[in-house]
C-alpha cells in the first residue's frame, strides 16, 4: 500500500463479529478479504488502526440494520470517513444468490469505490434517544390494542356482548367490572385479562408523558410545534413524522 492512497473498506456487519473488505483506490485496484474481527469497539479501534498505519484515506461503508449507528460513530470519532448504506439500494448482479459474509463485504468495498451505494441519514445520538422513546410508545400503544382485543375475544366467546355505543368509555369500563362468570377459572381468566388492559393503558400513559417531556428540550421541538400548525396534526403524530423523517 503506497503512502497516501485511498482505500475502501466494506463492513459486514452482525451481533458478534464483523467482516471486513479492503478495496484498492484505484479503479481497477484490487479487492481484497481482510478476515473476521469482533464487533467489540477495542477489535474495531485495532482494525481501523492498522489498516491506517501507513497514511492512508480510509472510507469505510456497512448496511443500516439492527446493529444500529455505534460502529459509524465510532469511526467517525476515529477521524475517518464512514457511510450507512440502505440494503435496499445496494445494487445486484442477476442470478447471484450466493450470500456470504465475506462475499458481501467485499462487494460493498468495491461498490463503495465506485460510488454505486446510496447513503442513509444518521441521526445524532439525541434523535437516536427521541426515536426510540417514540418507537416504543408505538409499541406500548399495540400492545394495549392486543390486550383490548384479547379481553373483548374472551368476552365475546361467552356471550357477554357490551351494548353501549363505544368501548373503553367510563360506561364500558363499568360494564366491565359487572362480568362475573361461574367457573372460577373463567372468572380467573377475566381478571387477567382485565388486568393486562390496566398494566397497558398504565405503561402507555407513562411513555406519552416521556416522550412529552423528553421533545419539550429537543433541538427539534420548533420544527415538531411547525407542523401542529398544519390542521388536524396533533403533537404525537407530529414528533413522530420529525424522528422518523428527521
Amino acid at each position: 500500500m503506497k503512502e497516501d492512497s485511498v482505500i475502501f473498506i466494506g463492513l459486514d456487519t452482525s451481533k458478534l463479529k464483523i467482516s471486513v473488505a479492503i478495496a484498492d483506490g484505484s479503479r481497477n485496484g484490487e479487492v481484497r478479504f481482510f478476515g473476521d474481527i469482533s464487533s467489540e469497539p477495542t477489535s474495531v479501534a485495532s482494525m481501523v488502526s492498522k489498516l491506517s498505519e501507513r497514511g492512508a484515506k480510509l472510507h469505510f461503508c456497512y448496511e443500516a440494520g439492527p446493529t444500529g449507528y455505534g460502529l459509524y460513530r465510532q469511526i467517525v470519532e476515529l477521524g475517518h470517513d464512514c457511510v450507512v448504506v440502505a440494503p435496499s439500494l445496494v445494487p445486484k448482479r442477476a442470478g447471484d444468490r450466493v450470500k456470504t459474509n465475506r462475499r458481501d463485504a467485499m462487494s460493498l468495498a468495491r461498490l463503495h469505490r465506485a460510488g454505486e451505494l446510496t447513503a442513509v441519514w444518521v441521526p445524532d445520538e439525541g434523535h437516536e434517544a427521541i426515536r426510540d422513546l417514540v418507537r416504543a410508545r408505538e409499541a406500548a400503544s399495540d400492545a394495549l390494542k392486543q390486550a383490548r382485543q384479547q379481553l373483548q375475544s374472551f368476552l365475546l366467546r361467552h356471550g357477554r356482548i357490551y351494548a353501549g355505543r363505544e368501548p373503553w368509555t367510563r360506561a364500558h369500563r363499568k360494564w366491565l367490572t359487572c362480568q362475573a362468570f361461574d367457573h372460577p377459572a373463567h372468572q380467573i381468566l377475566l381478571a387477567e385479562y382485565s388486568q393486562a388492559v390496566a398494566d397497558a393503558s398504565v405503561r402507555l400513559d407513562r411513555l406519552t408523558k416521556l416522550v412529552v417531556e423528553t421533545a419539550a428540550s429537543w433541538s427539534m421541538a420548533p420544527v415538531v410545534a411547525a407542523y401542529q400548525a398544519m390542521r388536524g396534526v396533533a403533537f404525537m403524530t407530529a414528533v413522530t413524522f420529525v424522528v422518523e423523517i428527521g
